[in-house]
């Protein structure tokens, strides 16, 4: 699993710096929750019914838009059938990438897009608490109907609207 994380960041690394290496974070995030979800492309790629070249030209395939370091290890994994370890790359992709770069990604999520000044303001406060400098990645979330949520190395501060409502719902539950 390291290997494949080493290979992925340095790659990624190399081809376009920080931003693409963030790129390829986010996109095989993406595809964590697809292979989760759709089982007849689990199954594809691991099955050792097919030859090692027919997984690898499935995930080519599939992958082919997405960052083209990322879509090459995907590919090499399903021809050596080790697509089932994706979850554990991953996680050590991204122990890496904090470690290699001295940057922890920070998730956002808001109704709202955030502005300028809360956007400085929410960095600096998360660069303070970690110790590292940070980057956002903002998400938008009407479900969450106002307040921010933060996630960072599988830390949750949620100041949403929904949870205090939840929070204040149980409490009266409590009371009765």
């Amino acid at each position: 699993m390291a290997t494949y994380a080493a290979v992925l960041l340095d790659s990624a690394y190399q081809a376009g710096g920080q931003d693409a290496v963030l790129q390829v974070r986010d996109q095989a995030e993406r595809i964590m929750r697809i292979e989760r979800s759709n089982m007849d492309l689990a199954n594809a790629l691991e099955d050792s019914s097919y030859t090692p070249e027919q997984r690898g030209q499935v995930a080519r395939g599939v992958f082919a838009d997405l960052n083209p370091v990322l879509a090459e290890v995907l590919a090499v994994m399903a021809e050596r059938g080790d697509f089932a370890l994706l979850s554990r790359v991953w996680a050590s992709y991204q122990e890496q990438l904090e470690r290699k770069l001295d940057v922890t990604v920070v998730d956002v999520t808001t109704v709202v897009p955030l502005d300028d000044h809360l956007r400085e303001v929410i960095a600096k406060k998360a660069e303070a608490d970690l110790g590292t400098k940070v980057v956002l990645r903002e998400q938008i979330d009407p479900s969450i109907i106002g307040g921010v949520l933060l996630t960072a190395n599988g830390q949750r501060i949620d100041a949403s609207v929904v949870s205090q409502l939840e929070r204040a719902r149980n409490v009266l539950k409590e009371q009765n």
